[in-house]
């Protein structure tokens, strides 16, 4: 009886560290969306450059397209800007920023200072949209198919692998 006492912790402690083990193996990145294969949330924002204007991803229905959640606050948005950067001057896929929970006089340096890759960006400043499509943080990057249905979310900035393994053969199959 005694011998049980100590067991049944010890088991219990086991499975945890089974369990944490396993967590360890997985790549974060590779968080499952459940917004893959649904509609992209609606939204209307003011444009970051023309606060005057507003954007509504209906306005892009009929092209395929990336949502980049992006901020002058995030050092791993600096370090997958170069790669939108050179996706804008191939000219690849439009791609919508989304300026995440900044200050819009910052966003606008950052892009002055970076270069501006972007379309357009829209101010997320309270994060409402961000939350809309379940972002960890930024950056985030959403592809959204010509009837607005989102195709695949990057967690992280976009690197060279991910680009030519999975985003551009999408892009390819969604512009077939």
């Amino acid at each position: 009886m005694k011998a049980l006492k100590y067991i049944i912790p010890l088991a219990i402690f086991g499975i945890l560290v089974v369990f944490l083990g396993i967590g360890l193996t997985k790549d974060p990145r590779k968080v499952p969306s459940p917004f893959i294969g649904k509609a992209a949330p609606a939204f209307t924002l003011s444009m970051l450059h023309e606060p005057g204007a507003s954007f509504a991803p209906e306005q892009m229905r009929g092209k395929v397209w990336l949502l980049n959640v992006w901020a002058s606050w995030c050092v791993s948005c600096k370090v997958e800007h170069p790669i939108l950067n050179e996706m804008n001057r191939q000219g690849v896929v439009t791609i919508v920023g989304l300026n995440y929970k900044d200050a819009r006089a910052d966003a606008q340096k950052w892009l002055k200072q970076n270069g501006d890759p972007y379309l357009f960006s829209v101010s997320d400043i309270d994060g409402k949209v961000g939350i809309d499509y379940g972002v960890y943080g930024a950056p985030e990057t959403f592809v959204i198919d010509k009837q607005g249905v989102i195709r695949y979310k990057q967690i992280g900035p976009i690197t060279p692998e991910a680009l030519d393994k999975t985003i551009l053969p999408l892009l390819k199959q969604l512009n077939g």
